[in-house]
């Protein structure tokens, strides 16, 4: 029997910069992704000095580019519906909307895109959770305010959110203030369009940055409640469920150390304020936030929901000894040093494969904050072969989302209110850290490589057939 509530939300999400393309359309300029070259070419380098990387030329700007969803999104859509999708998670281009600092109006252009998009989901019976800001900070933003680093930011990021709220205020019930919020604390160019070259204290800057989004997070809480009381408003972070590496009572203080520098975004959006454990990390590590009463007085203002991306855990572990044993490319790595599992396997990138760390963080989530969940990414990035009839033969992908999707309907059975799953990506996109086409996470294949190549030509796997059954059976049916 499926513990997936009659009214669930089931879908998939993508972002405007892997999915787009159309980097010189409609007026945008340049966002943070559309000046990097993908990694065989030095991305995450120049993912470190996002100014000089801005004066150089490169052969190759995957992003600029990406799977073309600009000219394809009408026939993405009606794939899409075709799983049976109730809920489409999108982004928008944030330079596609203001392509320019100070502007008193949006760009007309920019918005009409999003009107056909929006429309035609809602036509074809998706909702849209719409994320305000998926990692698109414009250039703009970079070169004048070093991002959002500066105050000034706030009343930018406002302008875009009431833009969007007003324009679709009768189309959109579900949205997202930032994608992964506290992914700025370890990629400060996508998450909060950085440049710390030179910086003497990049712990300060990334922490005034986080300060900064998050009143604009909950002053945008605000203001969409007043311009419609029944929208749904949430946060988002990279979940990442750790694991101390032994019982030794440092290696569990490491491991909870590790989880509140994640967890302390959604607490100060859900509960309205600072928690103690932050102030005394801002006190041992020479954090000054510049922090006004009418600021704390605006992060009251919470969120109706928490949602989060599950991809894969960490072990954390004191003994530097052990510490050589990583996989350098595993997703917690990202986050903090982290140890292998032996009792997991690891993706083809090294991310490790943990279904049931989804119901522990799904439980551990909501008995921290008592709001409705949504887990609004979770997938497996592989490398998809066609065959020489044309087909995808994905059983390691229907088996990943098949042993999450049973651990998430465990932890609703543990009690957790959960408002959706939207998977990511049910179409092949652009890597974000790398810039790769090869790390595959659709339902639908593209064909396009890794240096730009191929005919956009889109396929469906044998998982997009799965996923349709699991969504016409509302989690009832997840075997394949």
């Amino acid at each position: 029997m499926s513990n997936f509530p009659k009214n669930f939300l089931w879908g998939g999400a993508t972002a405007a910069n892997q999915y787009e393309g159309g980097f010189d359309k409609d007026g945008k300029t340049l966002s943070v992704m559309d000046i990097l070259p993908d990694e065989a070419h030095g991305r995450k380098e120049a993912m470190k000095h996002p100014l000089e990387t801005m004066d150089k030329k490169y052969d190759f700007y995957p992003n600029r580019v990406s799977i073309d969803g600009y000219d394809h999104w009408e026939e993405d859509l009606e794939l899409l519906a075709g799983m049976g999708f109730n809920i489409y998670r999108m982004s928008v281009s944030w330079p596609r909307i203001f392509p320019h600092e100070n502007m008193d109006k949006p760009n007309e252009a920019g918005l009409e895109f999003y009107d056909k998009i929006i429309n035609k989901a809602n036509e074809l019976g998706m909702q849209v959770l719409l994320t305000i800001d998926h990692f698109d900070t414009p250039m703009w933003a970079v070169k004048s305010f070093n991002g959002w680093a500066d105050r000034r930011m706030i009343d930018e990021y406002l302008k875009l959110a009431k833009a969007l709220f007003t324009r679709y205020n009768k189309k959109i019930k579900y949205w997202i203030t930032f994608n992964e919020i506290n992914m700025l604390l370890h990629y400060p160019l996508f998450g909060a369009g950085l440049d710390l070259t030179g910086d003497p204290n990049s712990t300060q800057t990334k922490y005034q940055a986080a300060h900064y989004q998050l009143v604009a997070s909950a002053k945008a809480v605000t203001m969409g409640h007043k311009i419609n009381q029944d929208f749904m408003i949430g946060s988002m972070i990279a979940g990442i469920c750790n694991y101390a590496y032994t019982p030794y009572p440092k290696d569990v203080l490491q491991k909870q150390k590790v989880m509140r520098e994640s967890y302390f975004f959604p607490d100060v959006q859900a509960r309205g304020y600072y928690p103690r454990y932050a102030k005394k990390f801002f006190e041992d590590n020479n954090v000054s936030l510049e922090m006004t009463d009418d600021d704390l007085e605006a992060l009251k203002d919470t969120v109706d929901f928490v949602s989060f991306s599950y991809y894969s855990s960490g072990v954390v572990t004191t003994d530097k000894r052990l510490l050589g044993n990583t996989a350098s490319s595993n997703f917690a790595s990202s986050f903090t040093d982290s140890v292998i599992n032996p009792y997991l396997k690891a993706s083809d990138w090294g991310w490790i494969i943990d279904p049931v760390g989804l119901r522990i963080t799904m439980n551990d989530m909501y008995d921290r904050y008592q709001k409705p969940l949504m887990v609004v990414e979770n997938g497996l990035g592989a490398k998809d072969r066609v065959t020489l009839d044309g087909k995808i033969h994905d059983d390691y992908r229907i088996k990943y989302h098949k042993e999450h999707l049973e651990q998430m309907s465990a932890a609703i059975n543990d009690g957790v209110e959960c408002l959706g799953y939207t998977m990511w990506g049910p179409i092949d996109l652009v890597s974000v850290s790398t810039g790769e086409m090869s790390k595959r996470y659709g339902f639908i294949y593209v064909d396009r490589d890794n240096d730009g190549n191929g005919t956009n030509k889109r396929l469906k796997k044998d998982s997009y057939y799965w996923y349709k059954k699991v969504v016409e059976s509302n989690g009832e049916e997840l075997n394949y």
